[in-house]
């Protein structure tokens, strides 16, 4: 039989001697990024300040660009690692969701005794909640950049710019806090696609782990003992005959011998005495009838 192909290509020696030495160091470029961003948005930043921020999320931006692009280079089938891989492409896009990775310390908990479907979930859940909170995070900060300073603008401060994404990302829209800008409904846009992936992957989550007790519960009740009903024997000394008897039987149709079962019912008494069958009318062993 043909094995299947694996769902993500094998990484070349090149990509794992590459991941090696740029794991760790685009882990703090995306802290970086991160903490660069949030001093630029919520400080309002000019002057130095801003071209010292700015400067450092354009190098950690390029950075992620660089590790994609040498990674997509290296790889064998690059079709279908572009594919499996999205993961990274968001990363360039937004490279602070690259700190998402230092989450899968929670997902090795409790992974000895988890089934691998467990571990999967755990994964998705964990990975899911974290890339969520960033996605909040970032979106707040970005709406709050482009909309501080617009008119008619209602995000003016952090608490109403990550209330506003709270909300946008429930996809609950109460409208008390509106973009007005370009960049800002680009934003929610953005995240409210964002939201309803979330929504969808979690419903999907909790509907596999339903579906998997549910067949877990089905399986434990086949494999309990069934109990087993009263076993009764029947006397086979009832009515039993012999060899020489059976052959006449089988000559002679007409000849029947009563069956334990017409004697004494269908669950006849162990205790009761046996009961020699009846002679047929004119035997030897019949009493002579009077004239």
């Amino acid at each position: 039989m043909e094995t299947k192909k694996k769902l993500r290509p094998e990484m070349t020696q090149g990509q794992q001697t590459w991941h090696k030495y740029t794991d760790v160091p685009l882990i703090v470029a995306s802290l970086a990024y991160l903490i660069a961003y949030t001093w630029r948005a919520i400080g309002d930043l000019s002057g130095v300040g801003w071209t010292l921020t700015t400067l450092t999320m354009t190098t950690t931006w390029l950075m992620f660009l660089i590790d994609y692009v040498v990674r997509f280079a290296t790889a064998k089938e690059r079709v279908r690692w572009f594919v499996t891989h999205w993961f990274d492409l968001l990363c360039v896009m937004v490279p602070v969701l690259r700190l998402v990775i230092l989450l899968r310390v929670f997902t090795q908990l409790g992974s000895r005794w988890a089934s691998p479907g467990d571990r999967m979930r755990v994964q998705v859940m964990v990975y899911g909640i974290g890339a969520s909170v960033i996605l909040v995070y970032i979106s707040a900060l970005a709406v709050l950049e482009a909309e501080r300073n617009a008119a008619g603008a209602t995000i003016k401060t952090f608490r109403d710019a990550i209330w506003w994404a709270c909300v946008t990302v429930s996809t609950t829209g109460y409208g008390d806090y509106t973009p007005v800008t370009s960049a800002g409904r680009l934003t929610a846009t953005a995240l409210m696609f964002g939201g309803m992936a979330l929504i969808g992957v979690t419903t999907a989550t909790l509907a596999s782990l339903m579906i998997e007790i549910a067949s877990r519960h089905e399986a434990d009740k086949g494999t309990k003992a069934v109990p087993q009903l009263p076993h009764f024997h029947l006397l086979h000394n009832h009515g039993a005959c012999t060899e020489n008897e059976v052959a006449g039987m089988d000559e002679d149709a007409s000849t029947t011998v009563p069956s334990p079962d017409a004697q004494h019912g269908a669950f006849p008494d162990e205790d009761a005495p046996p009961t020699a069958p009846s002679s047929p009318a004119g035997s030897p062993s019949s009493p002579p009838t009077s004239s």
